[in-house]
């Protein structure tokens, strides 16, 4: 395959994105009882599930981890990228955290191993007007969230779950992990990171999905 992001819209599937695209119509799931703050370990409107669901539209990039390639651009002083045996050189961290789908579900106490996003931003060095971080995926599949967001201490790029590499399914070799927000904004097979000064909403944001992605105060929906 490319080195480059694909057209993520020549592999999915229409009735999928309709269905979800009718859930936010719907504004189903949403309870109307919000906690305030992180009260309850479970946000409101989720079910703890033990497993790892599999949720995608029909397309899964095959990145071969030779070809895989991660680039960090846009609005910084130092643009880099890393082939995989340069981002597993990177300083590695271990990570706990629960994960939130808007479809539902919430696994608790997920162990990751990766590299902290506040390690790449050290390196990459944002200028001052950086607001935005973009994430493209080797589909084509774009998300977006507040630089502050992305810095945040939990916030890391993982390439194992569970002490194993993270499968192909689940957005291997590498993916996004930002277990404080709706798991749609963590990118699968994440390729590109550019950092703007003007918010770019994704794929999801601008079918009806909330640009924040909040689960405690059911930021599901726009």
């Amino acid at each position: 395959m490319s080195d480059e992001p694909g057209d993520f819209l020549k592999g999915i599937k229409d009735k999928l994105v309709h269905s979800k695209e009718q859930w936010a119509v719907d504004r189903r799931l949403i309870t109307g009882r919000p906690d305030l703050g992180h009260v309850s370990r479970l946000p409101p409107g989720q079910k703890e599930v033990k497993n790892w669901p599999v949720l995608d539209l029909g397309a899964q990039p095959d990145v071969a981890p030779e070809r895989w390639r991660l680039r960090i651009g846009g609005l910084v002083e130092n643009p880099l990228h890393w082939t995989l045996p340069e981002f597993m050189a990177l300083p590695q961290q271990d990570f706990l955290s629960d994960i939130h789908c808007v479809t539902q579900w919430s696994r608790y106490d997920n162990h990751w191993r990766g590299v902290a996003a506040k390690t790449l931003l050290e390196r990459v060095k944002p200028k001052a007007e950086a607001a935005h971080v973009i994430f493209t995926a080797y589909d084509g599949y774009t998300t977006n969230v507040k630089l502050s967001v992305f810095a945040g201490n939990d916030v890391l790029l993982a390439h194992s779950w569970e002490g194993e590499p993270i499968s192909r399914e689940h957005g291997g070799p590498v993916r996004v992990v930002i277990p404080d927000w709706y798991l749609w904004k963590s990118a699968k097979w994440v390729t590109r990171i550019d950092l703007v000064a003007t918010d770019r909403p994704g794929f999801w944001e601008t079918r009806g999905y909330h640009n924040e992605g909040d689960p405690w105060n059911e930021e599901r929906y726009s």
